[in-house]
């Protein structure tokens, strides 16, 4: 098998799935607030609030993720209260989970203070601690090393031996 970094000068990084990823959630606020989204949090003022910033940055961040995708408004009205709107998790917002267990696993290991992390996520079932893992569609987990790159679907070739992209 060739791992496709051998010939990096002949592909463009023009359709990188990590930069695309990184522009909806690739600053500190909304991964913050993807985080309380799967503490539980909903509302407005409670995101605010738990993620340390003001209402007009939260409403900014509440509105990017809400246009991606990853939240949805939802109504609610308490008695006598007008209506309001709570923040709930999509399926495209779920599927980020492993991304945020991911960044909490790398620091809880690298950024915690001495006293180790502040919540450990569990297993409903026997307890045991929740970590993300490198794992292929076999079922085999992936030490380092033990990976290679291939091309997928909508890699572009650049140069002059490039056949042209395809789609258009």
């Amino acid at each position: 098998m060739k791992d496709l970094l051998e010939e990096r000068e002949a592909w463009s990084m023009a359709n990188c799935s990590i930069a695309r990823t990184l522009e909806v959630v690739g600053n500190r606020t909304a991964l913050l607030i993807m985080r309380e989204a799967f503490f539980g949090t909903s509302r407005f003022d409670d995101f605010a609030k738990r993620v340390g910033i003001g209402e007009p940055a939260a409403a900014a961040r509440l509105k990017e993720l809400t246009a991606a995708g990853l939240l949805e408004r939802v109504p609610y009205q308490e008695p006598g209260q007008r209506t309001r709107y709570a923040y709930q998790l999509t399926q495209k917002g779920r599927d980020l989970r492993t991304v945020i267990v991911a960044l909490r696993q790398w620091g809880d290991t690298w950024a915690a203070d001495e006293q180790g992390p502040p919540v450990v996520v569990r297993h409903e079932n026997c307890g045991a601690p929740v970590h993300a893992v490198l794992r292929c569609d076999d079922g085999h987990d992936v030490p380092i090393g033990d990976s290679f790159v291939d091309a997928g679907p909508g890699l572009i070739r650049v140069g002059p031996d490039s056949p042209e992209p395809s789609g258009g």
